[in-house]
């Protein structure tokens, strides 16, 4: 054994390395995935100007990009519990680098949307990884607080997308072009750290449990699809994140539509994203103290129902309080949607990869739909959309209520009861 690798064993061992894991986890949801995304719908104004786009091609190039996560998620959740998650992520970051070059080279709408595909097919991979890295090293009255810390990631990455890209970045590098440099840059200077760390427990004593063993692509999947739960939570997280999805893209056009200056249009799509931001760890600390994480999610979907049905009507002050209380649940939702798929009965740590492969696979098609329907609806009536998006929540929330709690047992003590039925 090489001497980094003796090393990054021991360090393994030590009670506060999985902390390091999760804030570089945390870290490459802010640089990798969230303000590379986020930047684009307060960009929108500056690339339809120059590639000449329409608003129904905007809201395709921002939606676009879930289609191929339909297909990669729930395949790329078995190769990631097959190959583990440290590979994975390395190679998506890796490519995710490239493909932000590309994205700023872009010459006109089929580039764009090409660059689009690529980034999507990518980007769930990452976020597999991460709540896998979080099932493996954590166990359950901390895997809320771990996912939670991820999803703030996310969150401050959006939050720094929507509030620098245009109004400082921009400015400052030359154009939407070199911001999206920028960010390819960060994200390729993440593979450094990720080479050297391990991405899951080297050793039973580091959590009590045995070695997450390497399961065959189709029996993960074919263990998954069959369980219920599963399929509820899907339900679930695909009308909240189509409802996320389209209301991230077109506030900022709605609010100038209605005729806000460009910084406050820009600032309510900034304050969802910190008021998200501000509330994540807050509801995921909370669910781990509670018996059962569904009564609280379901409340944090009604949340954001109404405060997207709210924005069809609202102006003024009005606005400010709807996107405040949507945005405080986005995040919180996500990560405890993630957590209980772990969580469900047959799943586990083992299984964490495909079951939340499952998940990101329904979030992408509730995104893929949500925003060119919505914005299609926006030329017949501004605050249609809304209504339409608060539907698709509405729907995930009836959904969540049909959700089985699962067993409060410790989820690693499953592990070797999972591994005896597969025999």
């Amino acid at each position: 054994m090489s001497l980094t690798a003796s090393t990054t064993t021991d360090l393994s061992n030590h009670p506060n390395y999985k902390w390091y894991v999760l804030i570089l986890t945390a870290l490459t949801g802010t640089f990798v995935l969230a303000a590379p995304l986020m930047c684009l719908s307060v960009l929108f104004n500056e690339i339809s100007a120059d590639l000449h786009l329409n608003l129904f091609q905007v809201g395709l190039i921002w939606s676009i990009g879930n289609l191929p996560g339909i297909f990669t998620s729930l395949l790329g959740g078995a190769i990631t519990d097959r190959f583990g998650p440290k590979r994975v992520i390395l190679t998506s970051t890796l490519l995710l680098g490239l493909a932000g070059v590309l994205r700023g080279l872009a010459g006109d709408f089929t580039s764009l949307m090409s660059v689009s595909l690529l980034v999507g097919a990518l980007g769930p991979l990452i976020s597999i990884c991460a709540f896998k890295i979080c099932g493996l090293w954590f166990p359950r009255h901390q895997l809320g607080l771990a996912n939670g810390v991820f999803a703030l990631g996310m969150a401050s990455g959006f939050l720094i997308g929507s509030l620098v890209s245009a109004t400082f970045l921009s400015p400052w590098l030359g154009g939407w072009r070199n911001v999206m440099f920028f960010y390819a840059i960060l994200t390729m200077l993440l593979t450094i750290p990720w080479f050297f760390t391990l991405a899951k427990p080297h050793s039973a004593a580091a959590r009590g449990s045995i070695e997450n063993p390497a399961i065959p692509i189709r029996q993960a999947m074919a263990r998954i699809i069959k369980i219920k739960n599963i399929w509820l939570l899907g339900i679930a997280i695909l009308g909240m994140g189509g409802c996320v999805q389209g209301l991230t893209g077109y506030v900022p056009i709605y609010l100038r539509g209605l005729g806000w200056p460009g910084a406050s249009a820009d600032g309510a799509l900034a304050l969802f994203n910190a008021m998200s931001l501000t509330f994540v760890l807050v509801f995921t600390m909370v669910s781990d103290r509670l018996k059962t994480r569904k009564l609280l999610l379901m409340g944090m979907f009604l949340m954001i129902t109404l405060g997207s049905g709210l924005l069809a009507f609202a102006n003024g002050w009005l606005v400010w309080g709807a996107v405040s209380m949507a945005g405080m649940v986005r995040d919180g939702s996500m990560a405890l949607v993630m957590a209980m798929a772990v969580e469900t009965d047959g799943v586990g740590p083992i299984y964490a990869g495909t079951a939340t492969g499952f998940m990101m696979l329904c979030i992408n098609l509730g995104s893929l739909v949500a925003s060119p329907i919505g914005n299609q609806l926006g030329t017949l009536n501004p605050g249609l959309p809304f209504i339409f998006w608060a539907g698709m929540a509405a729907l995930g929330l009836a959904s969540l209520a049909l959700v089985k709690n699962p067993k409060l047992t410790h989820l690693v003590a499953t592990t070797p009861r999972l591994l005896e039925s597969e025999a």
